[in-house]
């Protein structure tokens, strides 16, 4: 059987080993100059392979759809790509939060390990390869003359032809109607010429459009929309927070570049002192607001929640963090007047250094209201609490998600209903598949994405 894959991302690769090693012929059209572009700037360059949590927990971690990943996840799970890849000599590890890296910390290995699997598989790769359309049996037929007027292309449709009587048979697919569309060959750009192969099955895996300078720019959407399929609403997630253009972005400009670690965050619909979404663990501060790995999970939950938009634009959404979780407000009482009582001919200004960064102290005396050269015997117990509740609650004001461009994944994509979540062949058109990012479809950060991509792909090949 002969098998188009456009896209050579993790969802593409995995996507031509499954199918070539079940004796298929697999070519995968890639329009970038290689394979696995997007791979190689995953966690920072480290690529957060997977995670080791157990798969049954995986759909816990993918608040977009996570139920439909159920069948992929038990064809090619978290232990199938560890298994593969340290096959090919790539040793992992786990680090914090169950994340799996390389033990080399570089994603390159993990590139060039799925690489040299399909080389040894003898799949081939067509690179530079810009991907027009999918073209159904009736394009292609009304195109048999000149360059299509050939023995092959004949003996290619005749044999899709067969297929479609084999699938007509089958019990499952007794309600294929005569008008069934069929997936017949995919049209691309090559070495700047126009050229179309024929294929018994497509599988779509262009990915988003997060990081379109890794070749996710949209354009799986287009071509599958023109076969009628739905997309669903296009979304950054794991994205990075702007905050509001008032007191909140300036304190996110005064604290640019610094990392908190070991801090609790809170999502809050002020209108409902509702909370969106908690988290612990490592934050970022930014000139446009917030970014690490707990506000880029907590996106996916904001872009989620009910009338988000509006509710960042009149300030309602606001993060709450706590810089000192470990501590009670009670403790944290304590330990500041013990280390007053220690510096207490000290001004101020000077008497933070124990208790915060360096570069956070200017921001929290200012918030605090306190005079900075005030000596800290003097400093009221009203005073003192004023910095115990904002140490305990720092409140930075979000008015929207940053562009689509800055985002991880992306949210949104071929609606799930027009997928057979068992074999990911569409509902729509015989012979078309769909894998990775550009199905609606998507997790929190620690290497959730990365297994749909394999997952998705694994099966998508299979079938």
């Amino acid at each position: 059987m002969k098998v188009i894959i456009i896209g050579g991302g993790p969802a593409g690769m995995l996507a031509a080993i499954s199918s070539a090693k079940i004796g298929n012929e697999v070519t995968i059209l890639e329009k970038m100059n290689m394979l696995g572009k997007k791979l190689l700037i995953t966690g920072k360059g480290r690529c957060n392979i997977t995670s080791s949590i157990p798969i049954d927990e995986f759909v816990k971690n993918i608040p977009g759809n996570g139920m439909f990943m159920y069948s992929s996840f038990n064809n090619f799970n978290n232990i199938d790509i560890i298994q593969m890849l340290e096959k090919e000599g790539v040793k992992t590890k786990v680090e914090r939060g169950n994340r799996v890296f390389p033990v080399s910390d570089s994603s390159k290995d993990v590139q060039q390990a799925l690489i040299k699997i399909l080389k040894k598989l003898n799949v081939k790769v067509i690179l530079n390869a810009k991907v027009e359309e999918i073209l159904t049996r009736e394009e292609i037929i009304s195109k048999i003359r000149d360059d299509f007027n050939s023995n092959e292309t004949k003996a290619d449709i005749e044999r899709i032809d067969n297929k479609m009587k084999e699938y007509k048979e089958k019990s499952y697919d007794k309600n294929i109607k005569e008008s069934t569309k069929i997936a017949y060959g995919v049209k691309f750009e090559f070495d700047g010429k126009q050229t179309t192969l024929l294929a018994d099955k497509i599988i779509l895996a262009t990915g988003g459009k997060s990081y379109p300078g890794t070749g996710s720019t949209g354009d799986g959407y287009e071509i599958a929309k023109k076969l009628g399929h739905t997309i669903t609403k296009i979304r950054p997630s794991l994205v990075p927070l702007a905050a509001s253009k008032e007191s909140s972005l300036k304190i996110c400009k005064d604290l640019q570049g610094l990392s908190l670690k070991n801090v609790s965050i809170v999502l809050k619909d002020t209108t409902k002192n509702k909370v969106i979404y908690e988290d612990f663990g490592e934050m970022l501060f930014t000139h446009f607001g917030v970014s690490g790995p707990t506000i880029l999970s907590s996106s996916a939950h904001l872009l989620r929640y009910k009338d988000v938009d509006n509710l960042m634009k009149n300030g309602n959404i606001v993060l709450e963090i706590d810089l000192k979780p470990a501590l009670t407000t009670e403790k944290l009482d304590e330990r500041i007047l013990r280390d007053f009582s220690e510096e207490k001919n000290k001004e101020f200004k000077n008497s933070l250094d124990k208790l915060l960064p360096k570069k956070m102290i200017p921001v929290i005396i200012e918030l605090s209201g306190i005079n900075p050269d005030k000596k800290v015997n003097e400093i009221t117990k009203k005073e003192r609490q004023k910095l115990v509740e904002i140490l305990k609650k720092l409140e930075i004001k979000i008015d929207g998600f940053r562009p689509i461009e800055e985002a991880i994944i992306t949210s949104g994509g071929i609606h799930i209903k027009e997928i057979n979540p068992k074999t990911m062949e569409s509902k729509l058109i015989k012979g078309l598949y769909f894998a990775g990012e550009i199905i609606d479809v998507d997790a929190y950060t620690g290497g959730f994405n990365l297994q749909i991509a394999y997952s998705t792909g694994y099966t998508a090949g299979l079938d």
